[in-house]
């Protein structure tokens, strides 16, 4: 099976193929980091306005990538949420009218649903069932999957998902947007013991997330050092970085011990810390499993995958373009792959 994944759920345009036989054929990403820099974060307006500009081009270059046409889709897998509703709206639109232009059945994908799948599009499968740990902007989840659909939410963040809080206290140190590379980077030359910083929640048992008062301590310690030196920049980089780590690590460790698994898969554009990967590695009693760092940050490959997953099952996207930019994992439904499709 050959399907075209769209990413647009946010600020960056993907666009693959992937064959159920021959794997990942093409695999293109353009990135509006450089036109949302200038604002700090991401303006949903100009994202959606790029998406549109960029879509039908990559669509295009990706087929040649790959030496195929249109006609040879046997389907297209969009993004559907959750995400920003204009910005899906483009991918969704363009997705699933390509799609009935071609008689060909089409699938709204779950951004999350992808993210979590990403790792499996390599060789290294971990083996079911397996806790993961989503990271991403907007997200910061602990999930139990027992396969794909059959999704059992451990914890969650109840603020600031890890992404966000590395990305504003990137924008308090000066650092530019996004900010969690450059949050990891400034903290390669940082002072690991002159500050710090709480482990948010746990001090209590359960396997939820805080983020917004790791986020307001990193504040109070940038404005109880003004002005700040490069190397307090490094420092509080160093502390909030290391805080943040050891709280996932923390929070993980429960999760594997609660549901007796072996197995921890990570996913998510912060899967791709450097020391968040260290430290899972050395701290936890379990094989962690993530995706490579191409395939960290939201993708058209992942949104290929996953929908050839439920393409395969046997489900279909109706004509009418629905985009939902909430939407809980836990209301997909178990598929179950009628041709053993991977």
């Amino acid at each position: 099976m050959l399907v075209l994944g769209i990413e647009t759920s946010c600020d960056e345009t993907g666009v693959a193929l992937w064959d159920s036989c021959r794997g990942l054929l093409a695999n293109l990403l353009h990135s509006q980091a450089d036109l949302h820099a200038a604002y700090g974060g991401v303006v949903p307006e100009l994202a959606s306005r790029d998406h549109i500009r960029k879509i039908s081009p990559l669509v295009q270059e990706a087929l040649g990538e790959a030496c195929v046409q249109l006609p040879d889709l046997d389907g297209v897998a969009y993004a559907a949420g959750p995400g920003l509703m204009g910005a899906l709206l483009v991918g969704a639109a363009f997705g699933r009218s390509l799609a009935w232009s071609l008689d060909k059945p089409a699938i709204g994908v779950h951004h999350m649903e992808a993210h979590l799948l990403a790792p499996l599009i390599g060789a290294d499968q971990p083996p079911l069932p397996f806790v993961a740990l989503l990271v991403s902007g907007g997200h910061t989840q602990l999930v139990k999957v027992g396969g794909i659909g059959a999704y059992d939410m451990l914890g969650e963040s109840l603020d600031d998902a890890v992404g966000e809080a590395f990305d504003k206290v990137g924008k308090m140190l000066g650092l530019g947007y996004p900010g969690g590379p450059a949050v990891a980077a400034c903290a390669e030359d940082g002072d690991p013991v002159r500050f710090r910083f709480p482990r948010p929640m746990t001090d209590r048992p359960g396997l939820d997330f805080s983020f917004s008062g790791l986020k307001t301590f990193a504040l109070n310690t940038v404005n109880a050092h003004q002005p700040l030196t490069g190397q307090d920049r490094a420092d509080i980089a160093r502390a909030f970085e290391e805080a943040a780590v050891d709280t996932l690590v923390i929070k993980c460790r429960r999760a594997l011990a609660a549901c007796g698994c072996q197995h921890l898969v990570m996913a998510g554009g912060v899967s791709a810390n450097r020391r968040l990967r260290r430290r899972l590695k050395a701290q936890l009693d379990a094989e962690v499993h993530y995706a490579e760092p191409s395939l960290c940050t939201d993708n058209g490959a992942m949104i290929a995958y996953a929908g050839c997953q439920r393409l395969s099952a046997g489900e279909r996207t109706p004509l009418h373009i629905v985009t939902r930019p909430r939407w809980p994992m836990t209301e997909l439904l178990p598929a179950i792959l009628r041709d053993n499709v991977h």
